[in-house]
């Protein structure tokens, strides 16, 4: 389940502008602020913020990929658990049904009052006369 990266196109459309700007000449200066310090200033800040997105992501996978693979495990972990309790108290017993277990008697009484009353599953709706 690993997030996808970013990559940025302005970032490159932006470093390719900045050296063919480096050509015209190397300390710009367009006015109100249009520096090429600003500009290469601006570039660097949005690479260094892709970095640290790409480097979360990473990390975030990272802890995605390991919670699930502890979530497995505590799973098996918990049905092994249930099973180690029936298998030692047997699985009608009264230890079995507090760790959680369905109880044998418990599934057999349903089963068997569901056979024994068959009228019971079937829809008493009145019909019309």
């Amino acid at each position: 389940m690993p997030y996808k990266k970013k990559q940025s196109t302005i970032l490159t459309k932006c470093r390719e502008r900045a050296m063919n700007l480096q050509v015209i000449h190397p300390n710009l200066d367009l006015g109100n602020g249009l520096t090429m310090k600003t500009y290469q200033a601006a570039i660097d800040t949005h690479q260094a913020n892709l970095d640290n997105y790409n480097r979360a992501i990473s990390t975030i996978t990272e802890l995605a990929l390991s919670f699930e693979e502890s979530d497995k495990m505590l799973r098996d972990i918990n049905e092994r658990m249930l099973l180690g309790v029936g298998a030692v108290y047997g699985k009608d017993s009264k230890e079995y049904g507090t760790a959680g277990g369905k109880r044998k008697s418990e599934v057999v009484q349903a089963r068997s009052r569901a056979r024994s009353n068959p009228t019971a599953q079937k829809s008493t709706v009145p019909t019309k006369a």
